[in-house]
């Protein structure tokens, strides 16, 4: 990513001791990150933010926590064989789901040796969710030879780091 900074000159006015007649466009700076934005005040001298942002396949290859539904949960926990899956069982509707749903996610970036599954508990997934035993969301069951290992209840993320810490060395 890359940040411009140009400075655009009211017409009839001064840019580097030149007058100008119309709008004027003169670098300032370049250089830094930035989210995308486009800023622009008008005052005496009009300052525009331009930001430009270059995805490359590194940044794109980021670990992303796979969403499971009835019918894909069990086979994608068989294919991960002996790794650790971790499995977010939440709602759309629970306030601490969506708080605790960025760590998760960071979680996933930590650990690469680990599967990361997000379960909507809506009706469709009812089912799976009453088989898994899910009572209250969130909940994080920790799974290793598809077998639930480990389970923590309640967006508490350092008892999650604690339980996936203890079944990966274990």
């Amino acid at each position: 990513m890359a940040l411009r900074v140009y400075s655009a000159a009211p017409r009839n006015s001064m840019v580097q001791n030149f007058p100008v007649h119309g709008a004027a466009e003169k670098q300032l700076f370049v250089g830094g990150d930035c989210p995308q934005l486009m800023m622009k005040r008008r005052l005496r001298l009009s300052v525009g933010v331009r930001c430009s942002l270059d995805v490359t396949a590194q940044s794109a290859a980021a670990e992303v926590v796979a969403e499971v539904g009835k019918d894909t949960f069990w086979p994608i926990v068989k294919a991960a064989g002996d790794k650790t899956v971790v499995v977010d069982m939440y709602t759309q509707w629970c306030g601490p789901c969506k708080v605790i749903a960025p760590r998760y996610q960071e979680l996933s970036e930590k650990y690469n040796d680990v599967v990361f599954l997000k379960l909507d508990c809506n009706n469709e997934n009812k089912p799976l969710a009453k088989e898994l035993g899910i009572k209250v969301v969130p909940t994080f069951k920790i799974l290793k030879d598809s077998k639930i290992v480990k389970e923590v209840t309640g967006a508490k993320i350092d008892n999650l780091i604690h339980a996936i810490d203890s079944v990966r060395s274990a």
